[in-house]
């Protein structure tokens, strides 16, 4: 069974949009991820527009491989490294920490997520 951050039971990230590596809603921890989609944030304006300036556009829909796009409320899977360079920037999205998988710890502390963790 997978675990998040907290120690307890992995659970889904999002079905609407549907995300994660393997498309099944959850950010799991899956070793053909090489990016480490293992953050379960909550896309706000300013994250989308910081992702974008760094080259990786979101919010444009991607009809070959099933992407519709994100917007502001979403909650997708983030690689790790893009969130702890979110972070670093002042531009971190929000996360949900029972659906962050708990190898994202290797790469952001468990103290820098909480103070970003949904309310």
């Amino acid at each position: 069974m997978k675990k998040n951050v907290l120690g307890t039971l992995l659970i889904p990230c999002s079905m609407q949009p549907i995300t994660g590596f393997m498309r099944d809603g959850c950010c799991g921890f899956h070793p053909e991820d090489l990016g480490r989609h293992t953050v379960c944030a909550e896309m706000t304006d300013e994250f989308l527009a910081f992702s974008q300036a760094q080259g990786n556009d979101l919010s444009t829909p991607v009809a070959e491989y099933g992407f519709p796009g994100l917007k502001a409320g979403d909650r997708w899977c983030l690689c790790a490294r893009r969130w702890l360079e979110a972070s670093e920037a002042g531009y971190a999205p929000p996360v949900i920490l029972e659906s962050c998988d708990e190898s994202c710890l290797e790469v952001v502390s468990l103290a820098d997520l909480m103070y970003h963790a949904l309310r």
